[in-house]
């Protein structure tokens, strides 16, 4: 058991200095994950809050045989991050598969960015061609919407939409 399910077994306990241990340990790694989504110090502080209020909460819910606990918490802030980026107005999902717009859930790749899997998504991640990649990486690592990816490579929206949903298509069959 890792030092991060351990002490969240003594929050879900009701141990307050687990919870102070653990935002000592883990706060600037998961920090990090907030402003690579927000890209705003004030909003990363905000959802790292919330987050950490979240997991406080919600600790009992934890369950190390579905996953690593660094990648729970990571999904926890990763998820706070959005809500925060939702309600400034940044994303309007149509929830359009066609347009590459149905969400993948973010357990979804942590499960998969988690020991012998990490390897075998990175081979399959090598094997798309550039644009792809760097479409998924973007949106999914860095936790950008499609017009921001869009506006970060200078490319149509539906362009990189496109180039998105085939990649995690070809992901997909590579990791089936």
């Amino acid at each position: 058991m890792s030092d991060a399910a351990a002490l969240l077994a003594r929050i879900a306990g009701g141990e307050r200095a687990a919870l102070q241990a653990l935002y000592k340990a883990q706060s600037v790694r998961l920090f990090g994950v907030a402003m690579a989504i927000l890209r705003d110090r004030d909003a990363a502080a905000d959802a790292l809050h919330d987050g950490f209020v979240k997991i406080a909460r919600n600790a009992a819910q934890f369950d190390a045989a579905r996953g690593a606990a660094e990648a729970w918490l990571g999904s926890i802030i990763r998820h706070a991050a959005l809500d925060i980026a939702r309600r400034r107005g940044r994303e309007i999902p149509t929830d359009d598969a066609a347009l590459g717009d149905t969400p993948v859930e973010a357990e979804q790749l942590d499960a998969l960015a988690t020991g012998e899997q990490e390897a075998r998504l990175r081979e399959c991640l090598a094997q798309l061609p550039e644009k792809n990649r760097q479409g998924i990486v973007l949106a999914f690592v860095h936790g950008l919407s499609h017009p921001q990816v869009a506006a970060r490579l200078d490319l149509p929206l539906g362009t990189v939409k496109a180039w998105i949903r085939r990649g995690l298509l070809a992901l997909r069959e590579c990791l089936a």
